[in-house]
């Protein structure tokens, strides 16, 4: 299932780092980032969203300490 997410980050090449992080959480099927819209796609079981997210959250921050993620 896929869902779409608002997120702040700060440059294109974090956004990139971001999507490249969030495509290695385990569960997740596939990751999109548009640095332009501010947007996150993620790829994944329904089930599992509750634990990815707080991973997106924590992976992002530790790239981005300005990334946010409207969940």
């Amino acid at each position: 299932m896929q869902k779409k997410f608002s997120i702040e980050v700060d440059c294109a090449n974090c956004a990139a780092k971001v999507e490249a992080a969030v495509a290695q959480i385990p569960g997740v099927n596939s990751a999109a980032v548009s640095f332009m819209a501010q947007k996150l796609v993620i790829d994944a079981e329904e089930a599992e969203f509750a634990r990815i997210l707080k991973e997106v959250a924590k992976v992002g921050r530790r790239i981005d300490p300005d990334f946010a993620i409207d969940f």
